[in-house]
């Protein structure tokens, strides 16, 4: 998992394109909905379903604190597929088949995004990852440990994972927990709190939090890994976008993608953005495994590292030499996913307009300049009378 050097980049975006995408082309938007426990009884949340239906086509997200905090993408060419829950089989220790989507034949894109584990190291030497020394670290928190409870909020389409350690003989969760939040949109537009993520119907986002989890070092830095599981064939690029418009985040001007590219003529990808100072470690592909059981497995069945590819990528956060999360005891790192063409920045109307004067000014003196000199010549040649 650790090793390697790391790549200084301010956002992370996990992604890729479905094909025919046309629920939320165009600026049109989605019908979203929220259900916890789809055909359960019970008041725990531990599956969340977010279906945002568009024109011809349907977006399945299902996020799930069973084992390892997951969430799988599914794509539909169908209005009207529905996500199908096998509670008994999926509470138990072979859930394979327990998730399914009726009509059979209508996904047509699926993929799975899976929060494995939070690192904890020694971050004295912030550039030590970058550099490839070594660093101090602690033992895991594996994330399938974690004991979860949910709450959902239908009318702010957003729903909230917190978990603690189940066994915490360190005393690091006394007074504190790690927490996934998770945002549906309906519509393009741009996130109101910070970071100000722009999004499109098409996506989601996701929010981890780690609130006064007491540290075990004096310059703690953390590091999530991230594994993501595709159909065999495809091909994933870790590549960085610039991005000059500052009008909504004036320190972020680089983003990190990483792209599943479609195999031939398949169709279908997922994606991933964080717009904050983070170190990204290489993506890694060769001999991975996937801890069980999750939903990525229900739903992709047991043997899932032999039928579909599996990558991860680790990412660190916590402020240069750990002095963030020393002083705040807070770290928040967001996170946008879903399906399509991610949402690029554009000129935003500010900034043309300063542009425009800017460029705008000069040229204006210059003609007036001109016409002026001209004017006065004119004038001054306009006073003598003509020789006979």
């Amino acid at each position: 998992m650790l090793g390697g050097s790391s790549l200084l980049l301010p956002g992370l975006w996990l992604l890729g394109s479905v094909a025919c995408l046309r629920g939320a082309a165009g600026g049109e938007g989605r019908k979203v909905t929220l259900e916890y426990n789809p055909g359960r009884n019970g008041s725990s949340l531990s599956l969340l379903h977010v279906r945002a239906v568009g024109r011809n086509d349907t977006l399945h997200y299902v996020w799930s604190s069973i084992g390892a905090p997951t969430v799988l993408l599914l794509y539909t060419r169908s209005e009207s597929s529905i996500l199908h829950v096998n509670w008994t089989k999926l509470n138990s220790t072979s859930p394979a088949g327990a998730i399914w989507v009726e009509p059979s034949g209508s996904v047509v894109y699926s993929t799975a995004v899976v929060f494995t584990k939070v690192f904890e190291y020694n971050g004295a030497n912030a550039s030590a990852l970058s550099t490839g020394q070594g660093e101090t670290f602690y033992p895991p928190y594996d994330l399938a440990d974690f004991s979860w409870n949910g709450s959902l909020n239908q009318t702010a389409l957003t729903a909230k994972f917190q978990g603690v350690k189940t066994s915490d003989p360190g005393g690091a969760f006394r007074n504190g927990t790690i927490s996934f939040q998770v945002t549906a949109y309906e519509q393009s537009s741009r996130d109101s709190p910070l970071p100000r993520l722009l999004h499109t119907a098409n996506s989601s986002k996701v929010e981890f939090i780690m609130d006064r989890v007491a540290p075990r070092g004096n310059s703690s830095r953390f590091l999530l890994e991230v594994v993501t599981v595709e159909e065999r064939g495809r091909r994933k690029r870790l590549n960085s976008v610039q991005s000059i418009d500052d009008e909504y985040t004036p320190t972020i001007f680089e983003m990190a993608q990483l792209v599943s590219e479609p195999h031939n003529d398949s169709i279908g990808s997922s994606f991933f953005q964080s717009p904050i100072h983070c170190h990204y470690q290489p993506l890694q592909t060769a001999n991975r495994t996937l801890a069980g059981p999750s939903i990525a497995h229900a739903y992709f069945g047991e043997a899932l590292e032999h039928s579909h590819s599996i990558a991860a990528i680790n990412i660190s956060f916590g402020g240069e030499d750990g002095e963030v999360y020393m002083e705040k005891g807070y770290l928040s790192w967001s996170a946008l996913l879903g399906f399509g063409t991610p949402p690029e920045d554009t000129f935003s109307p500010l900034v043309i307009a300063i542009m425009a004067v800017a460029l705008g000014t000069p040229v204006v003196l210059l003609l007036a300049g001109v016409l002026v000199l001209l004017f006065t010549r004119r004038k001054r040649y306009s006073e003598y009378e003509p020789i006979n």
